[in-house]
Parts: structure tokens; C-alpha cells; sequence
């Protein structure tokens, strides 16, 4: 917003689709051509009225040579799209993706947004040789993306670290530890992120969340939200960011942390640290047998979609499968996902949405 010990975890982190139109999940690359033309000389003056009666002084030949001669700066070449900090364009697609064995993300550009995509996700699979330990993550920036593109990037591997080096009754200690070494790795980034994640390993779940991207489970067709929003809000931060000296406003319809922030807890917002908190909070549990799948998702879903109506709509696109208690195809899956952020779109979100799903059973 410091070094991590090496592990000997083995993992196959992913951060963003092989596919062409998720490359860009990873860094967007930039149009760095900076050719310029040859400068232009001034046109010549359309009429130089000179006496006839006497010749022209020396200082008035000079005056005109000087006119002649003088050159126009050379061009500045402004390339197609320029870095984005915080405001501006950057080079990024509409949409990005991802399928795996047992889940599959769906990143949408919002409406409104006149800069690049700032969600980000990342996924590892695989860790230690074992296809049922994973890490999962859904990361919406604000401010610019940068925030979101280091944090999906060195989370899961932060996390994953600290888990691995404490024993099964210190996994909330070892998640908050990870959470905030990210957070000192983005301090001087600018901007922020707000998160969920989904640590699976040895049969349990684990939940931690900043912000407002939310966790919901499906128990049977039954929605379970297992993160609670960090907004402003809400009455117990509120009363921690007013011990800890700040306040928050009602702003633009909404509270707000110093009057700025919608959130009361992200990474990075170095410049409201003191109030905007990155520890998270977390919930471990054991996967049972009624555990079917889990949504991660940005606020750009769940600011229009409910909790159950999202859980309906994956019932109703695999539900055969589910019912059935056998792996779902990954398109399946990606198709529900891709409808829930039509679903949102459609009730009038403009907002980046990302949607993922994960099956647990």
C-alpha cells in the first residue's frame, strides 16, 4: 500500500484465462510507439506590402527572414490509450474469463466506465499436488485498477504462505496475516481493492472478505451469505472508525468514509488507512454433504441481485448435475455466470461485475 519466506508449496496459480480475451487480466500492455513526424515550417504570409518609394531598412529584411524561416514545434505524438491512474483509458476487454474442473469466472466492463476494467480474480489449484486444495479470489478495485491487479496477483501466494506454516486451529490468524502483508505490497500504489476469497483445504472452507464483494454458499438451493459487507455505513464499523477518530457522512446518497469512501475496509486507500482498515474477516466451516456450490461476486452483482436469486439461478442452469452430486461441466457453469451478470445488467447496474462460482460437493 516486504519480502515473503520462500515455501515449498506447490501450486498452479491462474490468474487470468489463456484465451485472447482474458490476456489483459494480468497487466495490460500499452501502445508505447512514440514516432513523430518531421517538423512543419510556417506557411508563408499571403501578402508582404513593401514601399516602393525606399528600399526596406536592414532590420525590417531581418524581420521578415525571421518570418520566413521560423519552424513549428515538432508534433507530439499522444498514442491511442494511455495510462490509467485512477482516470483515463487503458487498453483492456470487455469481458474476461475463465473455466476450470469444478468452477468458472466472468468478468464484465461496466456502463459507465470511461477507464479500464477494474475487477480483477485469480485461482490456485492444485496446491501441494492436491486437486482439493485451492484458493480463490474476486478482487474490485477502485481508483484504478491497480490496487486489484497486484493484490489478485500476490494474495493467494501471501495467503497460502501463512496457512501452510500454522497448524489447522490458526487459519483465521494465518489469512489476516497474509491480508495484511498484501495490503503493505499495494501501500504506495494509489487507490484500493476490496476482496473475497475462498480458501479450500483438508475438507473445510474458508471465507475472509474487505469491503464489499460478498461469498454466498448454497446449501441444498438454500442461500447462505457467509461474508458480511464492510460499508460505511454499518453501525459497529461506523463506531469503530468514530473511536479511531474519523467520521462517517452521508454523501451522494450515501455513508461515506470522510465523506469519500463507501467502504470500511479495503486494500490499500493508504491515504484513509488509519480508518480503512485491511484485516479481514473470516469464517472457517466444514464442507457437508448439502454444501453444493459457492458464488463469489463483486458488489456489481449483488447491488441488484439477491442473495437466493443468484443461488436460484445456478440451481436452474445445473441443476441436474447438482441434484445428481457429480461434476458440473464448466460451461455450465460459465453460462450461469454469464447470466447472473446479464441479470444485473439488466436492472440497471453500470458497475464492473464479476461472478464466480465454485462447486463444493
Amino acid at each position: 500500500m516486504c519480502a515473503v519466506a520462500a515455501t515449498t508449496t506447490t501450486m498452479t496459480p491462474i490468474f487470468s484465462s489463456p484465451k485472447i480475451a482474458s490476456l489483459l487480466c494480468k497487466s495490460s500492455s500499452l501502445n508505447s510507439s512514440t514516432s513523430s513526424s518531421s517538423p512543419r515550417s510556417l506557411s508563408t504570409p499571403m501578402n508582404l506590402h513593401v514601399s516602393a518609394s525606399s528600399s526596406p531598412s536592414p532590420s525590417s529584411v531581418s524581420h521578415v527572414d525571421t518570418v520566413l524561416k521560423r519552424k513549428r514545434p515538432a508534433r507530439i505524438h499522444v498514442p491511442h490509450s494511455m495510462p490509467s491512474i485512477g482516470f483515463g483509458i487503458l487498453e483492456t476487454p470487455e469481458v474476461m474469463e475463465e473455466e476450470g474442473e469444478g468452477y468458472s469466472v466472468y468478468c464484465k466492463r461496466g456502463r459507465r466506465r470511461i477507464s479500464a476494467m477494474e475487477d480483477r480474480f485469480s485461482v490456485s489449484v492444485g496446491i501441494q499436488g492436491d486437486s482439493r486444495q485451492a484458493f480463490f479470489g474476486v478482487f474490485d478495485g477502485h481508483g484504478g485498477a491497480k490496487v486489484a491487479e497486484i493484490a489478485a496477483k500476490r494474495l493467494s501466494e501471501n495467503v497460502i504462505d501463512q496457512v501452510w506454516r500454522r497448524t489447522e486451529s490458526e487459519v483465521e490468524e494465518a489469512i489476516k496475516d497474509g491480508y495484511l502483508m498484501t495490503d503493505r505490497e499495494v501501500s504506495e500504489e494509489g487507490g484500493g481493492a476490496c476482496c473475497v476469497t475462498a480458501l479450500i483445504r483438508n475438507g473445510n472452507l474458508a471465507v475472509s472478505n474487505v469491503g464489499d464483494c460478498r461469498a454466498v454458499l448454497s446449501r441444498n438451493g438454500r442461500a447462505e451469505a457467509l461474508t458480511s459487507d464492510h460499508r460505511a455505513g454499518r453501525e459497529d464499523e461506523r463506531n469503530r472508525i468514530e473511536k479511531s477518530g474519523g467520521y462517517v457522512d452521508c454523501c451522494g446518497g450515501g455513508w461515506r468514509v470522510q465523506g469519500t469512501l463507501a467502504v470500511s475496509r479495503a486494500m490499500g486507500d493508504e491515504h484513509l488507512k488509519q480508518w480503512v482498515i485491511s484485516e479481514p474477516e473470516s469464517r472457517v466451516m466444514k464442507i457437508e454433504d448439502d454444501c453444493r456450490f459457492l458464488i463469489l461476486a463483486s458488489d456489481g452483482l449483488w447491488d441488484k441481485v439477491t442473495n437466493q436469486e443468484a443461488v436460484d439461478m445456478v440451481e436452474a442452469v445445473c441443476g441436474v448435475e447438482i441434484k445428481k452430486n457429480r461434476p458440473i461441466n464448466p460451461k455450465l457453469i460459465m453460462s450461469a455466470c454469464k447470466q447472473l451478470v446479464t441479470l444485473s445488467t439488466s436492472r440497471g447496474s453500470l458497475d464492473d461485475t464479476t461472478v464466480m462460482i465454485i462447486q463444493l460437493n
